[in-house]
């Protein structure tokens, strides 16, 4: 069964810090990308950055670029996202997800989301 199991959100001031964390398990983590993707309230579900496995390519959509990092662990089928000076524009339940490329549309399994709230 894939599972995708997300943690580390929270509350924050500005400027302040997170790290998030998506646990794989139930598919060849290698083969797949996986991606972190955010919803805020009222407002579409939105990329944040994605990796690759199979080469390892990192992308990153225009909110997070300069302030999140996103890395893979392979060896434990984890993928994380630190994201320095929040800003409460980053509001949002974060999402990992599966897909066969991060350019692609091809998102099948996702997790059940982490809530982070950037206070001012």
């Amino acid at each position: 069964e894939v599972q995708l199991v997300e943690s580390g959100g929270g509350l924050v001031q500005v400027g302040g810090s997170l790290r998030l964390s998506c646990a794989a398990s139930g598919f060849i983590f290698d083969d797949y990308a996986i991606g972190w993707f955010r919803q805020a309230p009222g407002k579409e579900r939105e990329g944040v950055a994605c990796i690759n496995n199979s080469d390892g390519t990192v992308y990153y959509f225009d909110s997070a670029k300069g302030r999140f990092t996103i890395s893979s662990n392979n060896g434990k089928n984890t993928m994380d996202l630190q994201m320095n000076s929040l800003e409460p524009g980053d509001t949002a339940v974060y999402y990992c997800g599966r897909g066969t490329h991060c350019s692609g549309d091809g998102w099948d399994y996702w997790g059940q989301g982490t809530q982070v709230t950037v206070s001012s």
